[in-house]
């Protein structure tokens, strides 16, 4: 795309067979590059720009930190993309971008959509500022939609919090403890993309560099204010998981306290009842009892009396679970 505030030009080309380097051309320039793998199609477009070897290795290599580096004469800024699927699982894509004096550069991995298309609307019909400013206001534009994906990013796993959230207080399963640690995970990819994130604005912001004009720190001033959001949603939600796990882990050592109970309980009964009939149960040739006509009914119902009392004397100290009550 080669824009100013008059005119508008966009061109989808297959870099494979032709680089269009928009260096040079009057207005901001914005060449956006789907897929990194082919690496001679790179090494022609770090050519047309000047660019760094080590920066095209660092855009090859997608699991870079997100980060700034200032080269004076152009800055490389790296950022993790996010998006949530329909199962709520997370995946990642890295941008890299390239800001120069007039021109932008995006590389991005390949992966299925991206949050820029608002942007590229913005650029075709000529909504909003963005057609008047410069290069450092269509990167801010890039940043702030991929802050503004991480949020409907969180909103979707906050639903699936919420939903786990319930299922550990009814009726917590063993898949129960697999999902808290799946989410768990998860928080901690945001956590890793949205902590740097920050330091990242938080150097434009600061305007080391010439090519941030003074009139795009503002914005950069409130997407770091958005950054600071998400960090602060990110850490309650993983404090909210932790607590689910240690509420989890309460209600098995609490189910397993019960099933101890009531088979101690049990026990603790046929104790003096075992006692008993181990006793009559000598081989001894001389036992008054064995000769006693009611001795047998007279032994059951003393191990009777015996039970009753014994249960008796558990209910009143409340040792008894709710299947004796």
């Amino acid at each position: 795309m080669a824009y100013d505030s008059r005119s508008f030009d966009e061109q989808t080309v297959d870099l494979a067979h032709a680089c269009v380097p928009l260096k040079g051309k009057e207005g901001i320039s914005w060449l956006n590059v789907e897929g990194v793998t082919q690496v001679e199609v790179l090494k022609r477009i770090g050519d047309c720009y000047g660019l760094h070897p080590l920066v095209m290795e660092d855009i090859v290599n997608t699991d870079q930190r997100p980060k700034k580096e200032d080269y004076t004469d152009y800055l490389f800024i790296v950022a993790k993309m996010l998006d949530a699927s329909s199962d709520g699982k997370i995946a990642a894509e890295q941008v890299s971008m390239i800001l120069g004096d007039g021109w932008l550069l995006t590389f991005q991995e390949g992966l299925s959509g991206d949050p820029f298309e608002p942007a590229r609307e913005r650029l075709r019909a000529a909504k909003g500022r963005i057609r008047g400013q410069g290069a450092d206001y269509l990167a801010y534009a890039l940043l702030d939609a991929i802050v503004d994906q991480y949020f409907v990013v969180l909103e979707r796993l906050a639903e699936r919090v919420e939903l786990l959230e319930e299922e550990v207080v009814a009726a917590p399963t063993r898949d129960t403890i697999r999902t808290i640690h799946e989410l768990k995970q998860e928080m901690i990819l945001i956590r890793k993309s949205v902590w740097p994130l920050r330091e990242l604005v938080g150097g434009l912001e600061r305007r080391d560099s010439e090519l941030i004009q003074e009139g795009t720190i503002i914005y950069l001033r409130d997407l770091y204010d958005h950054t600071v959001q998400i960090i602060d949603t990110v850490e309650t939600s993983r404090e909210m998981l932790s607590g689910m796990l240690d509420i989890y882990l309460s209600s098995e050592a609490n189910r397993t306290n019960e099933v101890m109970k009531v088979l101690t309980v049990y026990a603790t009964i046929f104790m003096p009842l075992t006692f008993i009939v181990g006793l009559y149960g000598m081989n001894f040739k001389y036992m008054p009892e064995l000769e006693w006509h009611w001795g047998y009914f007279t032994v059951l119902v003393f191990m009777a009396v015996i039970t009753g009392g014994m249960m008796l004397y558990f209910r009143r100290k409340k040792w008894l679970g709710r299947n004796f009550r």
